[in-house]
């Protein structure tokens, strides 16, 4: 695999080998910004890879080393996400600034860049991530763009398309069991969504990331048959 070499300060020691691998978009209006602001020592931010919307890889800090990608995070109960994850930033403008679907050269090198990453460290498909599953709160990168279904069929990650069980959809304000078995289902995922039985706005957060990952069509924040029925069947696959 062709790499630039494109070296970045921000970095500091792992405290032990790596065993995820968290996706991003720059969320900035070029790649070349994003990758001047990743190598900016000011800035306090990195990642492993940025990959351009041509394909380009370009590597800013050696997988052995804790690069800044992730922020404040949780996945799994574990909350250093930095220190255990390979970060792959993808050049896209993000909901901000006009975000749009990934080009097939940027696809191709990012499922190959997982890939090859698989072959180096002990990875689990229920640790290949988005920033905003391990974020939900604050984060919505890569996004609902982002083709999940086509890397799980590549062999990376997880997908279901289980058939849809009638039920009330649960929405933020509701209450009671059936809210209470949701969040203990997307905790058992790996999301920091500790069941209270009261739909809060965080779990809104939850629902909305787990959708742009697992239900896209759809990413509203409320829990219908369709996201309840994908979460069991995740869980069913024995993550």
């Amino acid at each position: 695999m062709d790499l630039i070499d494109a070296p970045s300060p921000n970095f500091d020691p792992r405290k032990g080998p790596p065993d995820m691998i968290v996706l991003h978009y720059t969320g900035m209006q070029t790649g070349e910004a994003a990758i001047a602001r990743l190598r900016d020592p000011e800035a306090k931010v990195s990642s492993h890879y940025v990959v351009e919307e041509d394909g380009r890889i370009f590597q800013l800090v050696p997988e052995e080393r804790r690069a800044w990608h992730a922020g404040v995070s949780s996945w799994k109960g574990q909350t250093d996400i930095n220190g255990r994850s390979i970060g792959i930033e993808i050049v896209n403008p993000g909901h901000e600034f006009g975000y749009r679907a990934f080009p097939e050269a940027q696809i191709a090198s990012v499922f190959a860049l997982v890939a090859d990453i698989r072959g180096r460290w002990k990875v689990e498909d229920g640790h290949i991530v988005g920033h905003s599953d391990v974020a939900p709160d604050r984060k919505e990168d890569p996004g609902e763009l982002f083709p999940w279904k086509r890397l799980a069929q590549a062999g990376h990650g997880l997908w279901v398309e289980p058939p849809v069980a009638p039920g009330q959809p649960l929405g933020e304000g509701e209450e009671g069991a059936g809210v209470f078995a949701l969040q203990a289902g997307f905790t058992r995922l790996g999301y920091d969504c500790a069941p209270s039985g009261q739909f809060d706005a965080h779990t809104t957060s939850v629902v909305r990331a787990f959708q742009r990952h697992w239900r896209p069509e759809k990413v509203d924040g409320v829990a219908d048959g369709e996201t309840r029925a994908r979460l069991i069947g995740l869980l069913r696959l024995g993550t």
